[in-house]
């Protein structure tokens, strides 16, 4: 990722979100969250460079710096809340896009910030439905969105999304990661049995205590 048009893209495809510039200066472009207006991804070119300002979890802001000498303390901006990304191809797309996720997260109270929540919470060894998800995130009639949420899941090794299946136990064909032959071949590895696609729901369904 190096062009702002493509960090844009990315952020406003998150839910509830819009484009906004602030100021006089349009080399600001900003994306807020509709709920409470706060923005969670500044743009802006710098030194040559599109620059993005994200919002961080105070004990991973020096992860990333570690990680990437092109992240910095936010520039203009609290430096312990806020890293700047300097998009000059050394970052990874992924760890870009898995930077603005969690920016998102930190200033979203989302549907999507629920279900990941909600998914987060299916144990090891079990499968949960659509619509179970979607009740354990608050509301049952969002199953829809709930495969909309995992389709763009951030970080599957936080988020098991490959716990997930449909009404009658069956994976999922377009499974993000692989199709459901990847999604068969995870949920067997925690010992769930897949037999022609299914899961036996009476067997492995998520039951809460």
């Amino acid at each position: 990722m190096k062009t702002r048009e493509q960090a844009l893209k990315y952020g406003l495809s998150f839910p509830d979100t819009y484009l906004d510039t602030p100021f006089s200066d349009t080399n600001w472009q900003l994306v807020r969250f509709k709920d409470n207006k706060k923005a969670f991804l500044w743009t802006y070119e710098k030194d040559g460079y599109i620059n993005l300002n994200v919002k961080v979890d105070p004990e991973k802001a020096y992860y990333w710096r570690k990680l990437y000498e092109s992240v910095i303390p936010g520039y203009h901006q609290n430096k312990e809340h806020w890293n700047t990304i300097i998009l000059d191809g050394s970052i990874p797309d992924k760890d870009v896009k898995l930077m603005i996720a969690e920016s998102y997260d930190l200033i979203s109270d989302s549907p999507t910030k629920r279900i990941y929540e909600a998914v987060k919470r299916i144990p090891k060894g079990c499968v949960a439905t659509y619509a179970q998800v979607a009740e354990e995130a608050g509301d049952r009639k969002m199953a829809r969105a709930v495969g909309n949420a995992l389709h763009k899941n951030p970080d599957l090794s936080v988020i098991p999304c490959h716990r997930v299946v449909n009404a009658k136990g069956e994976l999922a064909g377009n499974y993000a990661f692989g199709g459901a032959w990847k999604q068969g071949e995870m949920l067997m590895a925690e010992g769930v049995e897949v037999v022609d696609g299914r899961v036996d729901l009476k067997k492995f369904q998520w039951k809460k205590e």
